[in-house]
């Protein structure tokens, strides 16, 4: 069962433009823009650790073309309406615009740092990228449209400033205090390439991600969150009331993770609370981990990265508390089947999605039994797909 009813045919989007828009074909540029995983390293890019994240072969596609009059028109193949704008409007947030407030989150950062459009433009999408999977349609959206107008007008914003682009949009047109792993590593991303990433300073270095006969399967809870955003900014607040006591305690740090596991065993008892030092023990031995699976891809050690997996999913359920019985029938059931290396949860938790590592020849049955595990004891279906790695955005045409 995929997450999306049928895989879009991106050769199929500049007829499909002519007609809606008329013109010639050849004046369109298409590009795609990928959906990402992180691998490993969860709720830690705000305690000072580091991330390792992946775009994978799901797209969102943009055809763009220039328009001789002012003009900017929206359209996407599978959402009906069209949105028209001004390029010379003063773009501002309203609910009514739906996914056009991503764009013209964009431009408003576009115009902000200086970009001047001599006339407008038109678009075409269509996104291969489930919405609300957990894997960041709405960061491909930003990033792909951010690439496209920049490749268009010849603004040759370099791939770390469409990231960037892409979360100040967020912050100041959406409101929604994002970190930037997911438009960093779609800006960034190459095929058969992961990369860990430093969310402070934004230092990265690729790891090779030769999976060879495995793939990851990302698992869908379909589970409405309710409880995400409160939670992270509870546990948020713990990680900084356990960063305050030992800072207080005389040891001499700038955020959790620059602890090691053995440097953390030294000093907890300055904590001086379970539910603090467990967050803790998360953050450090998750930072570690990471570590850990760049050195197993490396050394092309698949079941030690399924096994690094199986530890964070773990930790994240003790000692962090953030996965709930969907996202633990999910990894308990997968990492139970033929096949399955590991798996664990990703993203914010109490929901969302799940990764597991699984043998290609395995993926069939391995869906079939973790959902069928899965509906017997939640009620309803999850959602699945098996992926790979993929570029990050990219001209196609």
């Amino acid at each position: 069962m995929s997450l999306t009813a049928r895989e879009y045919d991106p050769r199929e989007l500049v007829p499909e433009f002519v007609r809606i828009y008329g013109g010639r074909g050849e004046d369109v540029a298409v590009f795609s823009s990928p959906a990402r995983i992180n691998i490993i390293g969860e709720h830690i890019d705000y305690n000072g650790g580091k991330v390792f994240p992946a775009a994978i072969n799901r797209y969102l596609y943009v055809a763009i073309r220039k328009r001789s009059d002012t003009k900017v028109v929206y359209n996407d193949v599978r959402f009906p309406g069209t949105f028209e704008f001004d390029i010379n409007d003063d773009f501002a947030f309203d609910k009514k615009n739906d996914y056009a407030n991503y764009l013209n989150g964009i431009l408003s950062q576009m115009k902000a740092r200086g970009c001047r459009f001599g006339c407008g433009f038109e678009i075409l999408m269509v996104s291969n990228v489930p919405a609300g999977g957990g894997i960041s349609s709405s960061s491909a959206l930003e990033c792909g449209f951010a690439y496209a107008v920049s490749e268009t007008f010849g603004f040759g914003i370099g791939r770390i400033e469409i990231a960037k682009l892409g979360q100040m949009s967020e912050h100041n047109f959406m409101g929604v205090n994002c970190g930037i792993m997911d438009q960093f590593i779609i800006a960034t991303g190459k095929r058969n390439f992961a990369e860990m990433l430093d969310c402070a300073t934004l230092e990265y270095e690729y790891a090779p991600l030769e999976l060879g006969d495995y793939r990851f399967v990302v698992m869908n809870t379909n589970k409405v969150r309710k409880l995400a955003d409160s939670k992270y900014n509870e546990r948020r607040g713990e990680c900084e009331e356990a960063l305050r006591r030992l800072r207080a305690g005389g040891v001499e740090i700038e955020a959790l993770c620059d602890m090691t596991p053995a440097r953390w065993g030294e000093v907890r008892g300055i904590v001086g609370e379970p539910v603090l030092e467990r967050r803790v023990t998360h953050c450090v031995n998750e930072n570690q981990r990471v570590l850990d699976a760049v050195d197993a891809l490396r050394a092309g050690d698949l079941a030690r990265l399924g096994s690094l997996l199986k530890e964070s999913h773990a930790s994240l359920r003790d000692d962090y508390e953030v996965t709930g019985v969907e996202l633990d029938t999910l990894a308990d059931s997968a990492c139970a089947q033929e096949g399955c290396l590991g798996a664990r949860m990703t993203g914010a938790g109490f929901g969302g999605c799940a990764i597991a590592l699984v043998h290609k020849d395995s993926v069939g049955s391995f869906i079939e039994n973790v959902q069928r595990e899965y509906s017997a004891k939640i009620g309803y279906e999850a959602g699945f797909f098996a992926c790979e790695s993929g570029d990050g955005v990219s001209r196609l045409i």
